[in-house]
């Protein structure tokens, strides 16, 4: 990271929500080599890999993942994604509540049936995050798919129910864990032109984001 952008962020009082951002550690590392980007072109993603890369791996039963959704998603889709500039990138990653283990057996299931059903789940699993439970995660989830996408639900509840996807599941688990990303979600690491920013967690605003990649130098 360039050291003026480093200083403005710790100067913002953000430096406790950064990770390697020191000059001396990890910042540019390629994309190609950091163990979190592991089979990056096999992920959910919205824009083109290239430019800005926002990698942010969420579980959809956790309350900060929903308030990242809310607020700080809307404007990394319309300030990167949408303008050419950059990719955000998805990877599950259920460590919080209990039902966020089957939800994400089941967003693989659809994600392998149909990309813009999987988008579609993981919007409706932050909004009605409330009302899941394990016990009814499944149901609720083919009910939704039935009603809303092309996919079918019961097949991606049986999928669910019995592991099929089971290897994309642990490919996101095992690319954190190499990566030493802990268990505070969500975790979002910035990429620039193929290579490693910085990491940070929680519900952050736009405006670092924005920072930590260049998107507020003038």
């Amino acid at each position: 990271m360039n050291r003026r952008r480093f200083l403005s962020l710790t100067g913002a009082g953000v430096v406790g929500g950064l990770a390697g951002c020191s000059d001396s550690e990890t910042t540019g590392e390629s994309i190609s080599d950091h163990p979190a980007a592991a089979g990056l072109d096999a992920q959910p993603r919205r824009g083109e890999l290239g430019g800005h890369v926002v990698l942010a791996f969420e579980d959809p039963s956790c309350p900060t993942c929903r308030r990242f959704h809310e607020n700080t998603v809307p404007d990394i889709e319309a300030n990167i994604v949408e303008t050419g500039k950059g990719a955000y990138v998805v990877r599950t990653y259920p460590v919080i509540y209990p039902w966020g283990e089957p939800a994400t057996q089941a967003l693989e299931s659809t994600f392998a049936r149909d990309e813009a059903a999987f988008w579609s789940l993981f919007e409706h699993y932050f909004t009605e995050q409330s009302s899941f439970t394990t016990e009814n995660v499944l149901e609720r989830t083919a009910t939704f798919l039935d009603r809303e996408t092309a996919v079918d639900g019961e097949a991606v509840r049986t999928d669910a129910e019995n592991g099929a996807h089971d290897d994309a599941v642990q490919a996101d688990v095992q690319a954190a864990e190499n990566a030493g990303l802990g268990e505070t979600t969500p975790i979002i690491l910035l990429f620039e032109a193929g290579e490693f920013v910085t990491k940070v967690n929680g519900s952050v605003s736009y405006e670092l984001i924005a920072e930590a990649l260049g998107e507020s130098e003038g």
